[in-house]
């Protein structure tokens, strides 16, 4: 599994630093090492020049020199006393070794080589250069091959072992030296990338306050601005930018704020100032229906219509003030309030108003006790069931239950009729929302302000409110905190 890369800017600066520094570091040490080698090796091969093939020649003639043969002896092998330890030498004849060994601190010492060992000596060119070779009875040697007198081949070689060695160690000695060269820049790295990205550290954190803020309405104050840093790096001009930025979006919060502050000024005062000429037309209405007198049928009717929609209209209003004051938090009444008797009361209505449907209850065995506004939950309760008594169709099963869950008091009113048609269902909330298409026609239906108020009380309340809506279910759910009184 391949790991992760690292997410933040500093591990990834960090993490770029140190393994810039791994590969300088292995490209100076290949080189040392590979430039070391060479150099030994070079030295090696100066070395078999200069000892020629004395010793090979020596095996040639049963270790003894023509020139020499007074000076041994008895010597098995008289010319090994100019020939450093560990060279070796052979005698090829045919492809085929006739003699091979190699000198020992005690002498010479005969060695055995594998018809391997000899297919790779006979490959060799006696071209006077070094070649290395590995031979199976001994380790790695660099040998030097010529032609003898005899039509034979004389190979004479010197171990490689203090080469690799001598590499080895260089190589422990980089590997040790750069770890620690690594460690020591890892660390250093860090602190400096840290220190150097403090300012957009800070920014950052600037940034995360605004997005926790709740900037969907109301007043918002924004956190104090990023520090400033030179303008003339990078990062100065991020935060630069960021900082204008906070400021174009406090004015136009501000702006906005002010305009709905207007707007709700304007709503809660048109809808005070409405209330009275709409309860006098709605009056003067009804009272003109109550004249003895013979009035003709199409007056009468004109009549009954003028004080229905004087009502709807006073109801709107009221509706209309109701959310103004709502958005301008004015504070609701908070009492312990018992939902179970406010549910009872409810439903008792709802079977009164809507007798075509079948009402059902569904309540805990203990009251259900939240803190609140005793009559704007009644209100909550009311638009519930008005809207599922309107906007489905009649034998329609409307289910209201109560249930307590931890904290909170849960309010579901059920239905199994048509459901929400789904175009809406997004903002069936929101005020003066009306399907085209209702769930059932119903004349003088609402304005669209009775789930909006519902929405308005739970938050109020600090609760929320929810739709659940599919063909044959439909299922408003309305959560509420609950509190717990003394039973002493």
């Amino acid at each position: 599994m391949r790991p992760a890369p690292p997410h933040t800017l500093r591990a990834r600066l960090t993490l770029g630093l140190v393994v810039l520094l791994a590969v300088s570091c292995a490209a100076v040490g290949l080189a040392a090492v590979v430039g070391l080698r060479g150099f030994l090796t070079g030295r090696l091969d100066e070395q078999l020049t200069e000892a020629g093939n004395r010793f090979a020649v020596s095996l040639e003639h049963k270790g003894e020199l023509p020139d020499e043969r007074d000076d041994h002896d008895g010597d098995e092998h008289g010319d090994t006393r100019r020939q450093a330890t560990g060279t070796f030498g052979a005698r090829l004849v045919d492809g085929t070794a006739t003699h091979a060994a190699v000198v020992r601190p005690s002498g010479t010492k005969d060695v055995t080589l594998t018809d391997g060992d000899e297919k790779r000596l006979a490959a060799i060119p006696a071209d006077g250069k070094g070649h290395t070779v590995g031979l199976s009875a001994l380790d790695d040697y660099r040998v030097l091959v010529s032609n003898g007198i005899d039509g034979d081949v004389l190979i004479t070689g010197l171990p490689l072992e203090p080469v690799e060695a001598t590499v080895h160690r260089l190589e422990l000695l980089a590997g040790i030296v750069f770890g620690l060269a690594l460690t020591v820049t890892g660390v250093a790295g860090a602190m400096w990338v840290r220190w150097s990205l403090r300012p957009l550290s800070r920014v950052a954190a600037t940034a995360t306050r605004v997005s926790e803020l709740p900037l969907a309405s109301g007043e918002v104050a924004l956190p104090p601005r990023a520090p400033e840093s030179d303008p003339r790096s990078e990062i100065g001009q991020v935060a630069g930018a960021f900082n204008r930025m906070l400021g174009h979006v406090e004015d136009a919060l501000t702006k906005r704020h002010a305009s709905e502050e207007r707007l709700r000024s304007f709503a809660a005062d048109a809808s005070h100032e409405l209330r009275t000429p709409v309860a006098s037309v709605r009056g003067h209405a009804e009272l003109a229906l109550l004249h003895p007198g013979p009035v003709p049928p199409e007056i009468t009717r004109a009549l009954e219509r003028i004080a229905a929609e004087s009502s709807r209209m006073g109801e709107m209003v009221d509706e209309m003030l109701l959310l103004a004051r709502l958005d301008a938090g004015r504070p609701l009444e908070r009492r312990p309030v018992d939902l179970t008797i406010l549910v009872l009361d409810a439903v008792t209505d709802a079977r009164a108003a809507g007798p075509g449907h079948r009402w059902t209850l569904e309540l805990p065995e203990e009251p259900v006790t939240v803190t609140g506004d005793a009559h704007r939950l009644q209100q909550v309760l009311a638009n519930l069931l008005a809207n599922a008594r309107g906007h489905t169709p009649v034998g329609t099963t409307v289910t209201v239950s109560l249930e307590a869950e931890d904290t909170e008091a849960v309010l579901k009113v059920h239905d199994d009729g048509p459901g929400v048609p789904e175009d809406i269902r997004p903002g069936v909330f929101e005020r003066f929302t009306r399907a085209d298409r209702r769930r059932t026609e119903t004349p003088g239906g609402g304005a669209g302000l009775g789930l909006s108020i519902v929405a308005a009380v739970a938050e109020a309340h600090g609760g929320s409110v929810h739709l659940d809506s599919r063909p044959g279910s439909t299922t408003f759910t309305v959560r509420l905190s609950t509190v717990r009184l003394s039973t002493e």
